[in-house]
């Protein structure tokens, strides 16, 4: 039984989701592009992910981060790191979730004057994968800076996840949203972190280097922090 709990534990610090672009296993990767070359040593990305991951309205999920206008260069570098830690990282196994389908549509369940079409379509958001991570315990200056560096950046949506009009197949604002700096529509960097992908990141009052939170960047040459982080919570 130990032995078995052992290997539990091993595979939740080691681990790759599945899920749109993952490999199926981490392992080293010769050349990683931009900022996602952190994790070329040990990485859950292919070299083709990391340069998609930099680009505008890229192949891997067709998503805008300009759908209210240009988004600073200052901004856009976190969201890129955002796509680099949940693409290439190994160290997210104790934070991985599976994505089930909602139990409310069943048909036994239905409720007069629930529009079911709107639920299904909403449920349809989630079925490009079958993983995905929830509340990954982010480095409070890791989410500070993020927020700190999007002040002027727009938006018209709190949760980016789902809710658009894909109908261009790219997304855009839904009709009636309003486009507003990041500032009002995210008050505090825990509203952004934890908001934004539907709670997938949480706000911590830990620290980069503490061995208790996930760091979005770090220097390669000292290692890998978010290895120590995962085998702690694991």
């Amino acid at each position: 039984a130990a032995a078995a709990a052992t290997v539990t534990q091993d595979s939740l610090f080691n681990i790759c989701m599945d899920a749109k672009h993952h490999k199926t296993e981490p392992g080293p990767e010769g050349q990683l592009y931009g900022q996602c070359a952190l994790w070329k040593d040990n990485a859950c990305c292919t070299a083709n992910t990391s340069l998609e991951a930099h680009q505008d309205q890229s192949y891997l999920y067709n998503f805008n981060w300009d759908h209210c206008g240009a988004m600073p260069d200052k901004c856009k570098r976190h969201f890129i790191l955002d796509t680099c830690l949940y693409e290439c990282s190994p160290n997210l196994g104790p934070w991985i979730d599976q994505v089930g389908a909602d139990p409310t549509l069943t048909p036994t369940n239905r409720i007069p004057g629930v529009n079911w079409g709107k639920l299904a379509a909403l449920q349809a958001d989630s079925s490009w994968r079958k993983e995905r991570i929830r509340d990954v315990p982010l480095c409070q200056e890791d989410c500070e800076q993020w927020w700190e560096d999007c002040q002027d950046a727009v938006t018209c949506k709190v949760n980016w996840h789902k809710g658009w009009n894909w109908t261009t197949g790219t997304n855009q604002c839904p009709k009636g949203a309003m486009c507003q700096k990041f500032k009002f529509v995210f008050p505090t960097a825990a509203a952004l972190c934890e908001q934004i992908w539907s709670g997938s990141y949480r706000y911590t009052s830990h620290h980069r280097g503490s061995g208790r939170c996930i760091q979005m960047w770090f220097d390669p040459m000292q290692g890998n922090p978010n290895v120590a982080v995962a085998q702690y919570y694991a």
